[in-house]
């Protein structure tokens, strides 16, 4: 792929991106702390699984 291709690639892109609108930024931002919060809700459990396991076998 050559430069001018890759630029005319470049400009088609850019031609058919659109700004998103404040209901779609506030989706994308409730979707991610979901996320974010379900990750953190499971390293959580896991760690707290992993000192009852070490309590257990130590005492």
């Amino acid at each position: 792929m050559g430069l001018g291709s890759f630029l005319k690639s470049c400009s088609r892109l850019l031609r058919l991106a659109k700004k998103p609108d404040k209901t779609e930024v506030w989706l994308t931002i409730k979707v991610c702390a979901a996320g974010i919060t379900l990750v953190g809700l499971v390293g959580f459990i896991i760690n707290i699984l992993n000192s009852f396991i070490k309590g257990a076998t130590l005492g």
